[in-house]
């Protein structure tokens, strides 16, 4: 079976400037499960989609706390997710012991992606096969990373990462503009909405998901399943999306209404 000779380790450039460990463990995150995190002013929400190697096996875990303050979503391989996020609770207690003041997450999130680009420059290292969606509060309001395998960082206002997370990128970049004014119920309903997106049809459940939060006034923690269930059932009674929402509150036209000529209550023949 052919193999790549430039892979075998991430030093080595491939003649068209390549590093494919780099590009591998950037795939990685895009097999794994979809995770999805926006924010307002004042709260940010991470959501993450839970799915199980088998019947007999529960779900991994894929949003895990830092500080009271700040939480993060994973995508990608967990085991590499759960020893990041062990160092982003070890920096913020270390930060919080030396200074009695919790730690910035703009600074927590550079300190990650210098331990992730350290292992794109040594040979006996590879790259973290993992993203993070990085969700924190501090004295600037709320603020949403996500950090690449690559070291790269970006700060967004809704992203979404994982399998089939275009869909929930799509939904995400239509209302976007809007979030700096959304309130805490608007951020959690979007979220699921997002969600559902990269579901591709299959029925949203709380055994499917898991949503936290973080806000003024409130440290980050995981939505109970009650909770979860109740904005489910509210989306289930609505005609779809938000968009769609919005639609069915206009004022129907005068044809709709029955007034135009060809108006008809019966049902329109089916196709065979």
């Amino acid at each position: 079976m052919f193999r790549n000779q430039y892979d075998t380790d991430v030093t080595t450039w491939s003649p068209a400037g390549r590093l494919f460990q780099v590009e591998y463990s950037m795939e990685a995150v895009k097999q794994g499960s979809a995770a999805v995190g926006l924010r307002s002013k004042t709260h940010a929400v991470l959501a993450a989609v839970n799915k199980a190697a088998s019947d007999l096996a529960s779900h991994q875990r894929k949003l895990f706390r830092a500080d009271h303050h700040v939480g993060v979503a994973i995508a990608g391989l967990t085991a590499d997710g759960r020893v990041l996020s062990r160092f982003l609770r070890n920096e913020c207690i270390n930060h919080s012991f030396v200074y009695e003041s919790p730690l910035p997450v703009s600074r927590l999130v550079v300190q990650l992606a210098d331990k992730a680009q350290v292992c794109t420059q040594r040979s006996w290292k590879r790259p973290f096969g993992v993203g993070l969606l990085v969700a924190g509060l501090d004295e600037t309001g709320a603020h949403l990373y996500y950090n690449c395998p690559s070291g790269n960082y970006f700060e967004y206002q809704a992203f979404a990462i994982g399998s089939r997370s275009q869909a929930a990128k799509t939904f995400l970049e239509r209302r976007f503009h809007e979030y700096d004014t959304y309130s805490r119920e608007d951020l959690i309903k979007d979220a699921l909405f997002a969600i559902k997106e990269t579901l591709q049809g299959e029925k949203l459940t709380t055994q499917l998901c898991t949503v936290a939060i973080v806000g003024e006034g409130e440290a980050f923690h995981i939505i109970d399943q009650q909770t979860i269930q109740d904005y489910i059932d509210a989306m289930e009674l609505s005609t779809g999306g938000p968009d769609e929402e919005a639609a069915a509150a206009a004022p129907p036209s005068a044809e709709a209404q029955g007034g135009g000529e060809g108006a008809s209550s019966e049902p329109a023949p089916m196709d065979i």
